[in-house]
């Protein structure tokens, strides 16, 4: 595993906050509707991103760093995409005013960041203390993919989230938007806006997606700066992504499917690791392979809405 140096490490996080702040501060300066001509430009813009980066860790880490990125990439970016489904049952639950869903998402992934960063680390640290982990995380993989692949799909309870529930019990809240506001000032006391509640439940989906996603890239590898760097790529277009696709996720059913192949493949080559080793290529090759499967499959076959 190569070490890469703190001035990479701290130019990375430089780059990172220059883009949110363009994000936040240029791009969502204005609450808006995200139409679909702009979501595809800005999810054009950050893959181009990610792949620039791919190419540049090509020259300055070598081939295999930067194969073990682009598959770490594949890997979370296919699964933020199950994400979205989620994010878009949550938002129609609050009934989220279109204009305000940049907001909450821009701060949800600005949690989600956090949270990875002490997933990544914490993991990494753990795994290398005790090698043994990974026999723990590769049979969770599998029993997360398997369930994914043969569960039905479920309905989503946004008023059943645990979250949701103990906030409600220490801080007051308005059933009424007040423009792009999470607190509001109601006859002297302060009330939670629904946009803070449903801003509450992406953080929570985002946390449960870090616990399903974060052990799959430790079976591509163990690089502290690879891990982090696929991972915020990814869900740094996970928002522009979410508007490109918002009228057509239902479309691609079949994707649950490759998504839990996909998890019980790496949980198999973490449990099998000390006896049969499996390339990267091989690895990448399967993922890109059972991605555009079900996307085949969706085109072939659509979903029947009327049952």
């Amino acid at each position: 595993m190569q070490t890469t140096q703190m001035s990479t490490w701290i130019a990375f996080c430089i780059f990172i906050l220059c883009m949110l702040f363009l994000d936040l501060f240029i791009h969502g300066r204005k609450p808006h509707s995200i139409g679909i001509k702009e979501a595809i430009g800005w999810s054009i813009f950050w893959i181009s991103l990610a792949l620039g980066f791919n190419a540049i860790l090509f020259y300055t880490h070598g081939s295999q760093s930067a194969i073990e990125f682009f598959t770490g990439y594949l890997i979370e970016k296919s699964l933020s995409v199950d994400n979205l489904f989620v994010f878009l049952l949550i938002f129609k639950y609050f009934k989220t005013p279109e204009q305000h869903l940049h907001r909450i998402l821009f701060y949800g992934i600005l949690g989600a960041i956090v949270m990875r960063a002490v997933f990544i680390f914490g993991g990494i640290f753990l795994v290398q203390e005790f090698r043994w982990l990974l026999y723990i995380l590769g049979l969770f993989l599998v029993y997360i993919g398997l369930k994914m692949t043969f569960q039905k799909e479920s309905e989503i309870h946004p008023e059943q989230n645990p979250l949701l529930n103990f906030v409600k019990k220490w801080v007051r809240v308005t059933h009424e938007y007040k423009n792009d506001n999470f607190f509001v000032k109601l006859g002297g006391k302060y009330y939670a806006t629904p946009l803070f509640s449903a801003l509450l439940a992406v953080e929570f989906s985002d946390l449960v997606f870090a616990i399903d996603s974060i052990p799959a890239i430790f079976a591509i590898t163990l690089d502290p700066f690879i891990v982090f760097t696929s991972n915020i790529f990814a869900i740094l277009g996970l928002r522009a992504l979410f508007f490109a696709l918002k009228a057509s996720l239902e479309f691609f059913h079949y994707l649950h499917y490759a998504l839990g192949i996909i998890l019980t493949f790496i949980g198999m080559k973490m449990l099998i690791a000390p006896w049969i080793h499996l390339p990267i290529i091989v690895t990448l090759g399967f993922i890109g392979s059972s991605l555009a499967i079900a996307i085949i499959l969706s085109v072939l076959f659509p979903k029947d809405n009327k049952h």
